[in-house]
This record gives structure tokens, C-alpha cells and sequence, in this order.
């Protein structure tokens, strides 16, 4: 099983304001359109100590633990991760709420039934999931439990919830 990521550039230009739409909105006090489709993950850099806000997609929410579960697109070079590894995750904005974050990585089990679910109730077309995918993993995501499997070993998936004091 291959544990690396397609080297896929970061979108730019139009595109890539696209993306960072949710940002704005969430500073605008308006993430509640999203609900709990996107989050802004608020992190500190690992090295340079800066302050960084990532807009993620959810791939599903748990309503009773507010457990939003979100996938590191790049794999393990993704920079968001890294600096969440290192304890540089700040808050998390979510929905109309925002709090300061417990995380976790899901074993290939969770993480496969979060990517079915995801599949299942994204509310986008599966052909569109299954290309996305296909793109991010560098091979042919079909949606397969197989499939799944395999893209949950290789994409790191989190959760993030209330951190509990």
C-alpha cells in the first residue's frame, strides 16, 4: 500500500480565492452558512511561531461529541498537519461556534467508514468525489471498500472536538 500523495499544485488565481472563501466569511461572523461543511482551523506555525487559519472540507460531523473529521488533501506534507502535530492547533470555527481543540488521528477503520460516509452524504455528485479523490491519490479511486481502505491509510484523516479541561 503506498503511503505517498500526488504532488498536485496549490490552487492560485481565482481558484484559490475560491477556497479561502470560507475564511472571510467566518471573519465576517458568517460560518454559520456552512454549517458544519467547512471549518477554519486556526494553527501556529511549527518554526516560524506565525499565525495561520485553514479553511478544511468536513467529511463528517458527529453532532453528540462535535467531532468534525477533516482529511490532510496533501498527505503528511500537508503544512497544516505538521504544525497540528507539533501542538500548534489554536481553535477550530466551526458552524456559529469556535473553541480551542482536542485532536486525533483515526485509524484506517474510522477513517474508512468517514470517507463512505462522506461519499454517501456529501451532497456532491459521486463521480465528482471519486475524481477528486482519484486526483489527490494519485490512482484510480473507483469507491470500492477496497478502495476506501486503501485511501484512508494514505490520506491522514483528523478529528478535532472541544478540547476538555
Amino acid at each position: 500500500m503506498s503511503s505517498t500523495v500526488r504532488t498536485i499544485p496549490r490552487p492560485t488565481g481565482f481558484v484559490g480565492h475560491l477556497f479561502g472563501l470560507p475564511k472571510y466569511l467566518y471573519h465576517a461572523h458568517l460560518g454559520f452558512l456552512f454549517g458544519h461543511r467547512f471549518l477554519l482551523l486556526v494553527h501556529e506555525g511549527r518554526r516560524s511561531g506565525r499565525r495561520y487559519e485553514t479553511p478544511l472540507e468536513v467529511l463528517y460531523y458527529d453532532h453528540t461529541t462535535r467531532e468534525a473529521i477533516v482529511a490532510a488533501g496533501w498527505g503528511r506534507r500537508t503544512q497544516w498537519l505538521h504544525n497540528v502535530e507539533a501542538g500548534g492547533a489554536r481553535q477550530v470555527w466551526i458552524g456559529r461556534e469556535h473553541y480551542e481543540p482536542a485532536w486525533r488521528e483515526l485509524d484506517v477503520d474510522e477513517g474508512t467508514r468517514a470517507i463512505e460516509w462522506y461519499e454517501n452524504h456529501s451532497g456532491l455528485p459521486k463521480v465528482i468525489v471519486r475524481a477528486v479523490l482519484s486526483r489527490l491519490l494519485g490512482w484510480h479511486y473507483h469507491g470500492s471498500p477496497a478502495d476506501r481502505r486503501r485511501a484512508a491509510g494514505q490520506l491522514p484523516l483528523l478529528g478535532f472536538e472541544p478540547k476538555t479541561v
